[in-house]
């Protein structure tokens, strides 16, 4: 849908500032950890919020304002984490995160976009279809020795979907190859695309390449469809999302179901073909990536009958309250499967969780906006005791660790690790070829 055809939703906006904070019907512990939104939070000046860029793309599809440097910067120092939508659907039901993408994309269209922070990730992914500027060929470096099906010549029921970030990124290349090892331990019949896997496109539907997103998307969608496969299975959070809640909406059918590694550990762990019998004694708290959680579900716009109650709430029959329906539970039960672990919960968690600060651009556009954003983050997890945090996705470890050593918050870093990083630890038979 157009930015236009939202223009009702943006008329109901009340100025509420709902959007700025955690629900109160889950009863936020502490004024310090009760706001939702970073941009806000951070500049302090409603354009940034939820509600204020609703009314920046009212008034520019009105002609009430033109576009600055200040407005693209209002528009783009948002992480699309979803936290808005969420607090505002419980009450008023406006779509507030499709209209801050379509917002994007009509900058796209009126030639505003993309900001120079962004034009290296769109040229990387048509160039190289990754968005680290790496060649094809090392997408397979962190395989070497593992002897792993690749599915562009073999056949197997799982397709793991390594992702660009853990491919390509020395420091995150540990995680996939930690997935790969406990796979087989388990006896699961998977291969790789190794250098013939695409780039999910993520990075180009959030920063607003609507055309270059539809064109990457089905594509994806044709390729995986001939594999074969009976599920695609990824680490990365980011991935999982492109996947499961926006490859659908293309109209395209997808024929396999899609599982986040988390969710397939999880059942491994529950059929008794892995076991955690190590100790690992530690004091962990666990991040919800935006994407795995509050934005892994569908989102597709109401076209439903409109009615209000008492004659003022608009309720739309066919719209759902999303974000409650996310990847909550399995990296907890996963956690809690390991011997040792302490699972100690920060206060925004779930479908409330503060967003790392890493999405939709902002590390590439607005670097310490980012480093800002997961220092906050940091903060919680110490005020919960925690030694360590621990999370399912590559762009929330990589900006949680540099706001560690780069944010606001202490010199010593906490340490941030993946779940499956914890999980591999605690297992016996596992050659450790790390």
């Amino acid at each position: 849908m157009a930015l236009e055809e939202y223009r009702k939703d943006m008329l109901r906006c009340t100025r509420c500032s709902c959007c700025k904070f955690i629900p109160l019907l889950s009863i936020p512990k502490s004024k310090r950890f009760s706001y939702c939104c970073p941009a806000v939070t951070r500049y302090n000046f409603h354009s940034y919020s939820g509600s204020g860029k609703v009314i920046c793309a009212l008034s520019l599809i009105e002609g009430r304002i033109e576009y600055t440097d200040r407005l693209l910067h209002i528009i783009y120092n948002c992480t699309l984490c979803g936290a808005c939508d969420l607090s505002c659907r419980i009450g008023t039901q406006i779509e507030v995160l499709e209209i801050l993408h379509e917002l994007r994309v009509k900058c796209f269209r009126d030639g505003k976009a993309p900001l120079p922070g962004h034009r290296p990730i769109l040229e990387s992914v048509r160039n190289y279809d990754n968005v680290w500027m790496q060649p094809r060929s090392r997408r397979t470096s962190w395989a070497r020795g593992l002897g792993l099906k690749d599915l562009s010549r073999d056949r197997a029921e799982v397709l793991f979907f390594v992702g660009c970030t853990y491919s390509l990124d020395p420091g995150l290349q540990g995680v996939a190859r930690k997935t790969a090892l406990i796979l087989q331990k388990a006896g699961v019949d998977f291969g790789i695309l190794g250098e013939k896997e695409p780039c999910c496109a993520s990075p180009v539907y959030t920063i607003g390449d609507e055309q270059f997103f539809g064109q990457l998307a089905r594509r994806n969608i044709d390729r995986l469809n001939s594999l074969g496969v009976k599920t695609v299975v990824t680490s990365c959070a980011g991935c999982y999302s492109m996947l499961k809640a926006h490859y659908p909406q293309l109209g395209e059918p997808l024929r396999f179901r899609v599982l986040h590694t988390i969710e397939l550990l999880e059942e491994l762990l529950h059929e008794g073909r892995i076991t955690a019998s190590i100790p690992v004694p530690m004091k962990v708290t666990y991040h919800d990536p935006c994407h795995l959680g509050r934005l892994s579900e569908p989102r597709v716009p109401s076209h439903g009958k409109e009615t209000k109650i008492l004659g003022t709430l608009v309720v739309k029959e066919t719209e759902k309250v999303l974000g409650f329906g996310g990847v909550f539970d399995p990296p907890r039960t996963v956690l809690r499967s390991i011997p040792g672990i302490e699972l100690a919960e920060m206060e925004r968690t779930r479908e409330y969780s503060w967003c790392c600060g890493s999405g939709a651009g902002v590390k590439s556009a607005f670097p310490e906006f980012a480093l800002w954003t997961a220092a906050e983050r940091l903060e919680e997890a110490r005020a919960t005791g925690a030694q360590a945090l621990a999370s399912c996705c590559p762009w929330c470890e990589k900006n949680l660790k540099d706001g560690a050593s780069g944010g606001k918050g202490p010199q010593d870093p906490l340490p941030v690790y993946d779940v499956v990083d914890l999980l591999y630890r605690s297992l016996e038979g596992v050659e450790h070829r790390v």
